[in-house]
């Protein structure tokens, strides 16, 4: 099995523990940095090459592509898709999972339960949005926020209209959620594998802060998902149409709520809190999906699902 992994810094944790997944069953694996990447489209043909050489077809890919990147991260993975190779996640559903907004339409449609969100323009009356969110306290988010950053919490509706307004003069696209109280600072990641939840842990944010994220200095715990939350990750990442990806949760008096559905869900935090090995898991799944066989020429070859998604 030759398998790519698209990242952009093959020192990462993430990406190390998959090198070292695959490199356990004998496979052949490259980190490739998808941003040294170039397509060729002519008339019946596509090609890639990478750093000036033309890349040999892999079974499989893995993207990690990063939020700054979307764009040309998921023009890449749609190419190796088109040229027949398989992808943990489509370029698709990792587009849809980038844009806040969309992954919440989306996941509203198949009647994933959420936290009541609102979105705006900078048009609106700042006072008629916080109305229809329910009034203060409200969480703020940057829709190009990531990893907690842009995230804001006021706790008054002369704060919250401060705020809004600030933004809304600097043009900047915001969501306005209602805040769940009840979850102390808390959520739930569950990493979710070809349709499984494959490991779960808690994450708690410092105290003063109610974002749990652990780059802002959260820890995690393993956590035991109950069958409510179980099904909840499944539904959020099948109606996403992601293979693989961290689904966050919060608990709430109604149960679970989904915040965000991760495409790229680092593996570090989950993996030594429950002790799980997740990137083992990912090959597994490449390997009930793929079948590698080689021809004369060395080139690419048939596998058992297509998901590509052009």
């Amino acid at each position: 099995m030759r398998v790519y992994i698209l990242s952009r810094n093959k020192k990462l944790y993430s990406t190390r523990r998959l090198v070292e997944a695959a490199e356990q069953k004998g496979w052949e694996v490259r980190v490739i940095d998808y941003l040294k990447c170039a397509i060729e489209i002519m008339k019946g043909e596509l090609k890639i090459s990478y750093m000036g050489e033309e890349l040999p077809l892999p079974d499989a890919i893995i993207p990690r592509i990063g939020a700054s990147r979307t764009f040309y991260g998921t023009a890449m993975v749609r190419h190796f898709e088109i040229m027949g190779v398989f992808s943990t996640s489509g370029n698709l559903a990792i587009a849809r999972s980038r844009d806040k907004l969309r992954s919440l339409q989306v996941l509203s449609r198949k009647g994933v339960d959420m936290p009541k969100t609102i979105f705006a323009s900078n048009k609106s009356n700042a006072k008629d949005v916080i109305a229809l969110s329910g009034g203060a306290p409200l969480v703020l988010k940057i829709l190009e926020g990531t990893q907690g950053v842009g995230v804001v919490l006021v706790d008054s509706e002369k704060a919250a209209k401060s705020v809004l307004d600030a933004f809304y003069g600097m043009d900047v696209n915001l969501l306005v959620q209602e805040y769940i109280e009840e979850a102390g600072g808390a959520d739930i990641r569950a990493l979710v594998v070809d349709g499984k939840v494959v490991g779960a842990m808690k994450r708690q944010g410092v105290e003063g802060d109610f974002r749990s994220n652990l780059h802002q200095g959260g820890s995690a715990t393993a956590h035991k998902l109950t069958r409510k939350e179980r099904a909840t990750a499944i539904a959020a990442a099948k109606a996403m149409g992601l293979g693989v990806c961290g689904v966050d949760m919060i608990p709430s008096n109604r149960g679970p709520l989904v915040m965000e559905v991760n495409s790229s869900p680092g593996l570090e935090g989950i993996e030594k809190s429950t002790g799980v090995d997740i990137a083992g898991k990912i090959m597994e799944y490449i390997e009930n999906n793929v079948t590698p066989q080689s021809d004369a020429a060395g080139k690419r070859k048939r596998r058992k699902k297509d998901t590509i998604g052009a």
